[in-house]
């Protein structure tokens, strides 16, 4: 399946103590997933964060499958993460940088995460600023391209903008130069448009108060 996920989470907009309680947390995760906060306890990262770094895998995941199953609605728990691993020796560190762009991944939390008979697997990059998930399809990430960039604006229709700008200049990268624009179906998933016609390239895009983000496969020769 050929498709697109992603998304971010703003840690300093979360409410910790919020998020740590049950009422809150078991809308997101399924009683199968707390045994694998253990690694990340023994690695010093709070709950909280472990919780929304199950959001954003789910979130990603549920963006991924939309796109070939319109009528999809998220329910976080039914989206179950089986696995987790976390890079040797990972600490948080500060973002620090006003972007950042790659294909592929090298020191991240990869995890798999099931919805009904599907099996996807993730990439997260964690800093203590924000959370980025990637999804794919399998295991191979060296062919998706993905970025993320801070923003001064907290409007949601400027994030937007921001982040569509910033999606095509990676796009004019790997395509040329031409008349791109990123438009939404008639499922609201977004699609690029070159030239007045649709490519077959799918992306996905992501904000988060002072983040955007977007991440889109490249073509397979």
């Amino acid at each position: 399946m050929i498709s697109a996920g992603n998304d971010i989470v703003c840690l300093s907009t979360i409410n910790a103590a919020r998020t740590n309680q049950y009422k809150f947390y078991s809308k997101i995760l399924s009683d199968a997933e707390f045994p694998l906060y253990n690694e990340f306890s023994l690695a010093g990262i709070p709950f909280e964060i472990f919780v929304w770094l199950l959001w954003s895998v789910k979130e990603s995941a549920y963006k991924f499958l939309q796109r070939h199953q319109p009528g999809l609605i998220f329910t976080p728990v039914k989206f179950v993460v089986t696995s987790l691993q976390l890079p040797a020796g990972l600490q948080l560190t500060s973002f620090g940088l006003p972007q950042l762009t790659g294909s592929g991944f090298d020191s991240t939390v990869a995890g798999i995460v099931n919805y009904d008979s599907f099996c996807l697997h993730s990439r997260s990059l964690l800093y203590n600023e924000l959370i980025a998930t990637v999804i794919n399809g399998d295991s191979h990430f060296n062919h998706i391209t993905w970025g993320i960039k801070v923003v001064d604006s907290d409007d949601t229709e400027k994030q937007s903008l921001e982040v569509r700008s910033f999606l095509i200049e990676s796009i004019k990268e790997v395509f040329g130069e031409g008349n791109f624009r990123v438009d939404k179906n008639v499922h609201g998933c977004p699609v690029l448009v070159k030239n007045g016609e649709e490519m077959d390239v799918p992306v996905s895009l992501s904000h988060h108060e002072g983040f955007v983000g977007y991440s889109f496969p490249l073509p397979v020769l």
